[in-house]
């Protein structure tokens, strides 16, 4: 029997009127949309990041992937701490951690500073991201108020993906790379005060423990191994250098799977992974993500270094790609209703890697129509339409309780693909690029890339194919037993990020049964 969720509890602090539910809606959705933004925001800005501070073609993928891993590393451990020690207070926390680690990177004048600063904003945002639904939920009442506040919970994040590179490609034109991340200090500054002054305080009855050594043992596992990864284009994977790291890094990783293995409340349990349907999943997620992940980063730089788009109109060019992702995301839902859960994953990933496979004949001649924006909306559609799919057949054949842990792991997966994608990506174009001089070797090197990331791809395609149980496509809505009355338990940490599709994102902490309306897939193992 899953938990039961505890009402939220009102601060012992006294207050003069409570806050009107429009304002809570509003800080809430105002620190989504700053987490969500922060993902793809700098993609624009790198071109003048690497020329500004010296970074080298490889130094500047971890502009991306210091906030990608440690973002994706804490997470699960955000969504424990909010229900343990208090919603708003780490709501509170995290902010704080976000908006300090911009101030940083925004006057950051060695390339390390910078990276540091995006290393301590992932944190901030793991911390943050999971209590932003959490506060949600325990500030509206079951029925139609929370499903409008999730609705627009979900809106919101698609907008912070969508405006990202439009957002970077304003500020980096006509201000400074730096304002990239200098823009969330007024914006976090207001959120903070309302924050303290308006939020309430709720948090679970009972304890939880916090698996703090999980979390730091995924984290720098990863982070030594993508790391790993980049030194075998300088040195070689027979050097010390590489090998090293590597080394080091799954040592780490063992250590972590030894920790969850004894944990009395793991971070991520892994009994969960017996389960075909969530380790098919994730693993399909795990080797899409290192697929689609990079996407932005070498349109970007393609787009600059090699089209000489300024950085406003890079933004601007890739407009139609972020609205490609939010319709994939939009329409799964109903594909799923007459394809089933496992088709659609298919049927998106496929027709992204035909976008990958175009995208991968870029030269420095291309055109926008042929060369950034055909490719660029096949890559995205098609990243829309595979993940609500395939985080549905994980959380349809998870038990009611685990739901909300199950989202989180998917969520989780797709981060950590996308960063040691990213890592494999970069050192693969690198190693081209040094081979030639001048727009035709960056194109080059930017194309391989892509024909690379197809090859991952396809590599999850054939995983879903043979891994991933089989989805009956759902019922008519006066045929599901909802329509009855008779709802089925939701993880309360369960959210979707529209930005790259409608992946959930579980906080793990306690459970509700609303009745939000999510559609379930009905899965079979055999």
């Amino acid at each position: 029997m899953p938990p039961i969720a505890t009402p939220a509890t009102p601060s012992t602090r006294p207050r003069r009127t409570p806050a009107p539910a429009w304002l809570v809606m509003l800080l809430v959705c105002a620190g989504q949309f700053l987490v969500v933004l922060d993902v793809s925001v700098v993609n624009v800005a790198l071109p003048a990041m690497r020329s500004g501070l010296g970074l080298s073609e490889l130094g500047l993928q971890w502009i991306v992937n210091a906030y990608v891993i440690t973002f994706a590393g804490f997470m699960l451990l955000g969504g424990r701490a909010a229900d343990l020690f208090g919603r708003k207070r780490i709501f509170v926390l995290g902010l704080a951690l976000f908006t300090v680690a911009s101030v940083g990177g925004g006057l950051a004048q060695q390339p390390w500073q910078l990276i540091a600063a995006r290393t301590i904003q992932g944190v901030g945002a793991a911390v943050l991201a999971p209590a932003t639904l959490t506060i949600l939920t325990t500030s509206f009442p079951a029925g139609p108020a929370r499903t409008r506040a999730i609705a627009t919970w979900t809106a919101v994040g698609a907008g912070g993906g969508a405006a990202g590179g439009l957002v970077g490609g304003v500020l980096t034109q006509f201000l400074s790379w730096r304002w990239v991340l200098l823009i969330n200090v007024p914006v976090g500054a207001l959120v903070l005060a309302g924050a303290v002054l308006w939020l309430t305080e709720s948090r679970q009855s009972a304890g939880r423990r916090l698996d703090v050594p999980g979390a730091l043992l995924v984290t720098g596992g990863l982070g030594l191994v993508a790391y790993g990864i980049v030194q075998t284009e300088t040195h070689g994977w027979t050097s010390g250098s590489a090998l090293l790291p590597l080394g080091a890094g799954l040592v780490v990783i063992a250590a972590f799977i030894a920790v969850e293995a004894r944990a009395k409340a793991p971070l991520m349990p892994l009994g969960l992974f017996r389960l075909r349907s969530v380790s098919s999943a994730n693993a399909a997620m795990m080797l899409a993500g290192a697929a689609m992940f990079s996407m932005w980063y070498f349109l970007s730089l393609y787009a600059q270094n090699v089209l000489s788009y300024s950085p406003l109109q890079a933004g601007i060019s890739f407009i139609p790609h972020s609205l490609s992702i939010v319709l994939g995301s939009k329409i799964a839902p109903r594909l799923m209703n007459h394809l089933g859960a496992k088709t659609l994953a298919i049927a998106g990933a496929v027709i992204s890697a035909g976008g990958m496979v175009w995208q991968g004949t870029m030269d420095a001649h291309g055109t926008y129509v042929g060369t950034i924006l055909g490719p660029g909306i096949l890559m995205a559609l098609g990243a829309g339409l595979t993940a609500t799919p395939v985080a549905s057949i994980a959380t349809s054949g998870a038990e009611p309780a685990d739901q909300g842990l199950v989202s989180g792991l998917i969520n989780t997966s797709r981060q950590m693909g996308g960063a040691l994608g990213l890592s494999v990506l970069s050192t693969v174009a690198t190693s081209r690029i040094e081979d030639g001089h001048g727009p035709a070797a960056l194109a080059g090197g930017y194309g391989l890339a892509f024909q690379v990331g197809s090859a991952l791809l396809l590599g999850s395609i054939v995983l879903m194919v043979i891994a991933l149980p089989r989805s009956r496509p759902e019922a008519t809505a006066d045929q599901r037993p909802e329509a009855a009355g008779d709802r089925r338990p939701e993880a309360k940490g369960e959210l979707r990020m529209g930005d790259t599709g409608d992946v959930r994102m579980g906080d793990t902490g306690d459970r509700r049964s609303d009745g939000v309306g999510d559609r379930r897939t009905d899965i079979t193992n055999d």
